[in-house]
C-alpha cells in the first residue's frame, strides 16, 4: 500500500508539472489537453485528500519552517484542486466569477515554483535529501 501511494504521488506530481507547463505554453488550443490538465489535478488533490502527505519536514528543519511544512504543502494540493475546478468549468463554457484558468494556472505555477524553490534549498542546504522524497528511484542516484 505504501509503495502504491508513493508511485501515484510521484506520478501525479511530474504529470500535474508537465501538463501546466504545458497548459502555460497554449496548451489550452488542446481540449485533450486541458482535460488531462484537470484529471490530472483532480487525481492529485483527491490522492492528498485520501492518503494524507507523502513528506515530511525532517530533524534538519527547525522553527517555523518546520511548523508550516505541512500546512505549505497541504496549500498546493488546495491549489491544484483550485486549478482543475476553474479549468474545468472554463472548459464546460461555465467560468467561474473572478479568476480565468490562465490565472488560475499562474497562480499554481508560481506556488509550484516557490515550493520547488523551498525543496531545492532543503535539498543543499540542510542536506536532508528532501528531492529523494518526491524523485523516481532510479533518478535518486543524480542527487
Amino acid at each position: 500500500m505504501r509503495r502504491a501511494r508513493r508511485r501515484l504521488t510521484i506520478a501525479l506530481h511530474w504529470l500535474v508539472t508537465l501538463l501546466l507547463i504545458l497548459m502555460m505554453s497554449d496548451g489550452e488550443r488542446f481540449a485533450w489537453l486541458t482535460w488531462a490538465f484537470v484529471l490530472a489535478c483532480a487525481g492529485f488533490a483527491a490522492s492528498g485528500l485520501v492518503f494524507g502527505l507523502m513528506t515530511r519536514p525532517g530533524p534538519k528543519l527547525t522553527g517555523a519552517l518546520r511548523l508550516a511544512h505541512p500546512w505549505l504543502h497541504r496549500a498546493m494540493y488546495v491549489l491544484a484542486a483550485a486549478a482543475a475546478l476553474v479549468v474545468g468549468a472554463e472548459a464546460l463554457g461555465r467560468p467561474l466569477p473572478g479568476i480565468s484558468g490562465s490565472l488560475a494556472q499562474m497562480v499554481l505555477f508560481s506556488a509550484a515554483a516557490l515550493h520547488a524553490i523551498y525543496h531545492l534549498w532543503r535539498h543543499t542546504a540542510l542536506r536532508d535529501n528532501a528531492l529523494r522524497i518526491i524523485t523516481p528511484r532510479a533518478l535518486h542516484r543524480f542527487l
